[in-house]
């Protein structure tokens, strides 16, 4: 008995093939990332009120750190104005809820929206004039001192007073307001981590993400390829910015109070950077493990200021505390582990 081919079915195998390859093709760090989710997300049954306000501590510092990275890390444009966009994510969800009503989410979208302009818009004109390196670096703590000096002088954002969201009566998921201790703040901000992490692996493994990493190694020979280097630069930018924006709504609906030092200071930058360089800049897990390390580090050093242990007591009001020791360990991380913790762990598998 013979069997006849149709070309019919030689296409569907085709086809199944290619979809088999595909899907083998889906990266690893997708399944990781649904695991990741799947397993945080049960923390909740197992810690207490004060572990989960230092967890939910963790997912701003893991959000703003994969933020950062993507501009620093993957599009070697080092900042040290993160705070700008992150403000402007906590300031436009703060006013949208408190001024004009309209509610945390579409804040949200606002925010991302504007923290978008404000990259785009700083990154051309410095990229735009050949600013580099450490001169692009200070122009984007420029750009974030300058906001917050505006925002100290701007009557409708309550000057240096700050803005505080409107207490509202029971549990709302479209007011982001839930009763002290809700593990619901923590869920909301585990999925908004997803989301960004899911963004940034996207990212990673999209043709605008390759051509990204080639710019950033060398951008000469990427002009020289045909690359639009100042396109894939304000790109990354645009994604870095929005992804930091969304951690500025969590913040602000998780503390409920926002004031220009928390939004736009130093601090908040410095936050973004250390949690990406100690956990490992250009990866895509490194954020996240650097804020596992950081924020519950950031708690404690703040315990010590506020209760000193014995024979510590000089601690006591002691400000500043906390950006020596992130300058101990930030010098101790670039000694001793070049590429963070992760980026050093991935290396030393694929040496053995």
């Amino acid at each position: 008995m013979t069997s006849v081919v149709t070309a019919t079915d030689t296409n569907e195998t085709v086809g199944a093939a290619s979809s088999l390859a595909r899907a083998r093709r889906i990266p690893r760090d997708y399944y990781a990332l649904a695991a990741f989710v799947l397993l945080a997300a049960t923390l909740p049954f197992f810690l207490t009120a004060t572990h989960m306000a230092i967890a939910n501590r963790v997912l701003i510092f893991a959000i703003m750190g994969v933020g950062w990275n993507i501009m620093a890390g993957f599009g070697g444009m080092f900042s040290f104005g993160h705070a700008a966009f992150f403000g402007v994510g906590a300031y436009a969800t703060a006013f949208s809820v408190a001024t004009l009503k309209t509610g945390p989410w579409v804040g949200l979208l606002i925010g991302v929206v504007l923290a978008v302009a404000a990259g785009v818009g700083i990154s051309y004109l410095a990229l735009r004039y050949k600013l580099t390196g450490a001169y692009y670096t200070m122009s984007t703590f420029a750009f974030a001192e300058a906001l917050r000096l505006f925002v100290q002088g701007s009557e409708p954002l309550k000057k240096t007073v700050g803005i505080t969201i409107p207490v509202k009566a029971g549990q709302s998921f479209a007011d982001f307001q839930f009763s002290a201790g809700s593990p619901w703040y923590y869920w909301i901000g585990l999925a908004l981590l997803g989301l960004c992490l899911l963004a940034s692996i996207a990212f990673l493994n999209s043709r605008h993400g390759r051509f990204t990493l080639a710019v950033r190694d060398n951008d000469l020979a990427a002009a020289a390829l045909g690359i639009n280097v100042l396109r894939y630069k304000l790109q990354t930018v645009a994604l870095s910015a929005a992804i930091t924006a969304v951690a500025g709504t969590f913040y602000v609906q998780y503390y409920m109070f926002i004031d220009p030092h928390l939004a736009f200071g130093a601090s908040v930058s410095n936050d973004a950077i250390i949690t990406a360089v100690v956990g490992g800049t250009g990866t895509i897990w490194g954020p996240v493990i650097g804020a596992v390390v950081m924020a519950p580090l950031s708690d404690l050093v703040a315990g010590w200021l506020r209760h000193p242990p014995a024979g510590f007591e000089w601690l006591s009001g002691q400000g500043g505390l906390d950006i020596v020791l992130y300058a101990v360990i930030l010098i101790a991380v670039v000694t001793l582990l070049p590429k963070g913790i992760y980026g050093t762990i991935v290396e030393r598998r694929r040496q053995k």
